[in-house]
């Protein structure tokens, strides 16, 4: 089978053994595939002495051979990838086991991928193709960063730096699915147009000076992926007592805080990362009970697979990037 692979340091294209669903398990001939920053740091982590690896942590398609034993799948079930391994129960933090589909297992960027039944849903029906394939990492990230963690309520606002991330449109479609106010920064006014768009209620230039644009607001919650650029920026913004939720750190893993400001400030910290089973089932109730669609700003070819991470680098994306398989 065709598959987009990771191999003593070069992405390539390579014919790989088509696996075989063995008792227990599930085939998907998968039909959409979905980029993720993880698909960028994989590559970076295995180095140049690994053998081929598929890459891919987001998939769609049909269920195509069922292993002896499985009762919960038959062929013909149309499906997503659930990319969260071993993590099945809604808990404070992720078990021992939990991993992320794509390293060490092979991924999602292959004509098909045999995993147990426990990792696949039933694919939305309002949902496309190309819509389900980008749908559940980044939409269970930002589901357990916002209802878990934050717990967000109805009339609060929440605040969202960096507004063209998968996440963040989700993010933006959930938050306003509960009642709440959002308000969301970016450098570029075509990503602030298309957010509010989307239903953002407020926009504001990352480069403007945010306890002066938001002086007049109160804001409940943060939720922040960029990390030590943004995060005592974020703390500024948020009201005493408040809730700043941190998941990603794509522009850098160590920031200092003033410890002073932050406990007469009484704000609570909390990191939140992926989610369980229980959360991505309850993730898909909620796009299926409001009928959210996932934002695909562009989709790739298999073999396109090195141009795609190209893309992403550059963060020019608003929403998700999808790779038609």
């Amino acid at each position: 089978m065709r598959a987009f692979v990771h191999e003593y340091g070069e992405l390539k294209m390579k014919e790989m053994t088509e696996p075989f669903a063995d008792q227990g398990l599930v085939r998907v001939a998968l039909k959409t595939a979905g980029l993720n920053r993880r698909d960028s740091f994989v590559p970076v982590r295995r180095g140049e002495d690994a053998a081929a690896l598929i890459l891919g942590s987001d998939g769609a398609g049909v269920v195509d051979a069922v292993g002896e034993g499985v009762t919960d799948f038959s062929e013909g079930d149309e499906v997503i990838i659930n990319p969260s391994l071993n993590w099945f129960n809604n808990a404070e933090a992720p078990p021992e086991g939990f991993d992320i589909l794509g390293m060490p297992d092979h991924g999602t960027f292959a004509e098909s991928i045999v995993l147990k039944p426990d990792q696949l849903e039933k694919k939305p029906e309002h949902l496309t193709w190309e819509e389900a394939g980008v749908l559940a990492l980044s939409a269970m990230t930002g589901y357990r960063a916002l209802f878990t963690k934050g717990k967000i309520h109805e009339g609060e606002t929440l605040f969202i730096p960096g507004a063209g991330s998968g996440v963040a449109t989700y993010l933006i479609q959930f938050a306003k699915a509960a009642g709440a106010r959002v308000i969301v920064s970016s450098r570029s006014a075509d990503k602030r147009e298309k957010a509010e768009a989307l239903g953002a209620d407020l926009a504001i230039d990352t480069n403007s000076d945010w306890t002066e644009v938001l002086r007049d607001e109160t804001v409940d919650i943060v939720i922040d992926s960029v990390g030590a650029a943004t995060l005592n920026r974020s703390l500024e913004v948020v009201k005493k007592g408040g809730r700043v939720i941190v998941f990603g750190a794509t522009a850098g893993d160590t920031a200092e805080i003033d410890l002073r400001a932050f406990f007469y400030g009484q704000y609570k910290l909390i990191g939140s990362t992926m989610a369980s089973r229980d959360e991505l089932r309850a993730m898909i109730e909620l796009i299926e009970n409001h009928k959210i669609h996932p934002v695909v700003d562009r989709t790739y070819q298999l073999d396109e697979g090195a141009e795609a991470l190209d893309y992403l680098s550059e963060s020019k994306q608003f929403g998700k990037i999808s790779i038609n398989i």
